[in-house]
């Protein structure tokens, strides 16, 4: 069997930032590297809340920094399908970048930060509605430690390793009552 490791693309350049700027692309990707299915305009337009033609046209934003591109027909020529033969996203200007990847970093951080500000919201709303199992599962946690730089790049490995495990890339058979579940999960000096 082929080696079945996630791709992820490093994005260190601004015009892919800036590309990515936008919730609905966050959500198309989302969905694209959802177990990598192919999908149309249409079928994408329901998970990024958007009509068919404006999803088109992120789609095709989305082609032009090469983070998805055509997929193979289905049999209906009139119809185009998208994929990605990603698995997801690592955001890298690193300090060498200049002014203009900096700034493109914050504003695609900060949407980042806006997305999952409303999941988390959005989970606050309705964890009361939840079952029992559910809601005593999910968890929020702020917590200070203390570490040099080299002991924080590797807790966040360990992390991301732990993460791994339970990628949905990696389990094509999830057991019985596994839900899609956010983890959000930051990292940073303190001032």
């Amino acid at each position: 069997m082929a080696d079945e490791t996630p791709v992820r693309a490093n994005i260190r350049d601004a015009s892919t930032m800036r590309a990515l700027a936008h919730p609905a692309r966050i959500a198309i990707l989302d969905r694209l590297f959802d177990g990598g299915e192919p999908a149309t305009a249409t079928e994408l337009a329901e998970v990024c809340g958007l009509s068919p033609s404006a999803t088109s046209y992120h789609l095709r934003e989305l082609a032009k920094v090469n983070l998805i591109e055509q997929a193979p027909s289905r049999g209906d020529g009139r119809e185009r399908v998208w994929r990605s033969q990603l698995r997801g996203l690592n955001i890298e200007p690193g300090p060498e970048g200049g002014a203009a990847e900096r700034a493109a970093d914050r504003e695609l951080s900060l949407m980042f930060l806006e997305i999952e500000d409303a999941r988390a919201r959005a989970w606050l709303a309705r964890r009361d509605e939840e079952p029992y199992a559910w809601y005593t599962a999910a968890t929020s946690a702020d917590m200070q430690i203390q570490v040099t730089a080299d002991e924080l790049r590797a807790l966040n490995d360990e992390v991301f390793a732990l993460f791994e495990r339970y990628a949905r890339s990696r389990r094509p058979d999830p057991p019985e009552g596994a839900r899609q579940v956010n983890v959000t999960y930051r990292t940073f000096p303190r001032s």
